[in-house]
């Protein structure tokens, strides 16, 4: 008869409770948490609100998203992980204001992780080059197919001007307000046809 060691008991304790973490935790409010299909009136509800956050988090960034070729804009990316971590939504491309098509947006990350949250992850086009070169993508990745800056925030909280001059600067925003120093390489954003 084969005798179970404590480390096996106490590694199945703990996948246990990693799982069952990973569907009580999120860092988004309930009323702002994922679907899994949004419809498009939904994202653009969603992409509005998202901005809303991003304004009043970071001075400045109104100003820069106006003077913007294009922004993407995934108001909720939902992720779980145990070990390996996964994410995914679904977001619009606005130019000059005006929804011009919609997205998702699928990433993965290995290492020791528990839990899942969601967040609003938005990318600011500066160029026109770097705008059309995304678009012109069928199946765009961060840090692949371009080198996506993190956007950071002075220390007035304001929008950093030297980073949100970059071709591509990103911002990721969760209940607790921007996430600094945050890397979206990896994630791969592909055209949806609705």
């Amino acid at each position: 008869m084969r005798t179970i060691s404590l480390r096996t008991v106490v590694m199945a304790a703990a996948v246990a409770v990693g799982s069952m973490s990973m569907v009580a935790c999120t860092t988004t409010k309930t009323d702002t948490a994922a679907a899994p299909r949004m419809d498009s009136t939904t994202i653009n509800t969603r992409a509005n609100a998202a901005l809303e956050r991003l304004y009043t988090t970071a001075p400045g960034s109104k100003e820069m998203i106006a003077k913007a070729k294009g922004v993407l804009i995934f108001p909720s990316v939902v992720g779980g992980s145990f070990v390996v971590g996964v994410e995914h939504g679904r977001g619009v491309l606005r130019e000059h204001g005006t929804n011009t098509a919609f997205y998702s947006t699928t990433g993965a990350s290995i290492g020791w992780q528990i839990g899942g949250q969601s967040k609003a992850v938005i990318y600011v086009f500066n160029t026109a080059e770097a705008l059309a070169k995304f678009k012109a993508s069928n199946g765009w990745t961060a840090g692949a197919d371009a080198q996506v800056t993190v956007g950071r925030v002075g220390a007035n909280s304001s929008i950093d001007t030297t980073t949100a001059q970059e071709p591509v600067v990103s911002y990721v925003l969760t209940n607790v307000g921007l996430e600094a120093g945050v890397s979206l390489n990896g994630s791969k954003i592909t055209r949806v046809v609705e």
